[in-house]
Parts: structure tokens; C-alpha cells; sequence
């Protein structure tokens, strides 16, 4: 049973190493995650490690503060495998200087995760949008993409 426990709160801290990642800009931390093949479904598909963070790290790189917060995890562990359910709510600020524009989202992440040599991985990730509020009319999810190709 304790090594159940400790499995599950090391899959915790990948998630938190997420959401801390990504408000944090510490690319690095969040790109500790992921398996190097993970396949990421937010509403538009990637692949990879080095695309999911190159991805964020283009999305969020013009925005101000922002606020990815997991709850309700619930989480399964079978031997090296596991699942993941968690909620997310994401408050992100458009604009650094205008904390009237913001986009809330909340939703939930299902991961595959994996266990490695450097411990816990996330090899898959679904995204389900329950809600989104954004001031800024909608945001356009594939620009990251489009600016990514051309550098």
C-alpha cells in the first residue's frame, strides 16, 4: 500500500509540475512531464515532447500572468502504467498590461502516464472543454502552430 501512495503523489507532482510550468514560463520544468513520444489532444493534436512545449512556450510567450489550477485528481495505478483524471481551471491574461482581457477556461485532462527511469511521465493527455469565457472574442488555438512552422 505505500508504494501505491508514494506512486500516486509522484503522478500528483507531474501535474502540478505542469500547471507550475507553464505560470512559471519554466520550460524546462514543464517539459520534465512528458514522455519524449506523448501524443497531446487539446482540441487540436500534438506530438511530441520538444511540440507540446515549443507549442506553449509560443502561446503563452506574449500573455500576462496566468493561472492553470488541478483539482479533483483521481488517479489509478497498475503496476508501471497509470490514468489520470484531473479538473483544470485556467485564467489567462490576453495582454500583460490589460487585466480586463482574459480567456477562463475549465475543463478536465485523462493522461496515460508511464512510469521511466526518470520517474512518472505523462504519455498521453486528452483535453474536454466544459466552458470557456474569453473578453477577447475567441482565441485563435493554431496561431502558436502557424508561427512555430515559420521560425
Amino acid at each position: 500500500m505505500d508504494g501505491l501512495r508514494e506512486d500516486k503523489a509522484q503522478i500528483s507532482e507531474v501535474l502540478i509540475r505542469y500547471a507550475t510550468g507553464i505560470d512559471q514560463r519554466d520550460w524546462e520544468l514543464f517539459r520534465t512531464c512528458w514522455t519524449d513520444d506523448v501524443e497531446a489532444d487539446y482540441g487540436l493534436r500534438l506530438s511530441g515532447a520538444d511540440a507540446i512545449m515549443d507549442y506553449m512556450a509560443t502561446a503563452h510567450r506574449d500573455m500576462g500572468d496566468t493561472r492553470h489550477q488541478l483539482s479533483n485528481l483521481v488517479i489509478d495505478v497498475t503496476g508501471d502504467q497509470a490514468t489520470a483524471r484531473s479538473y483544470v481551471h485556467a485564467v489567462l491574461m490576453i495582454r500583460p498590461d490589460d487585466p480586463n482581457a482574459f480567456i477562463d477556461v475549465i475543463g478536465s485532462y485523462d493522461d496515460t502516464l508511464v512510469r521511466t527511469t526518470d520517474g512518472w511521465r505523462i504519455g498521453r493527455r486528452t483535453f474536454h472543454l466544459v466552458r470557456m469565457i474569453t473578453t477577447g472574442g475567441s482565441p485563435d488555438w493554431e496561431a502558436p502552430l502557424r508561427s512555430i512552422r515559420r521560425a
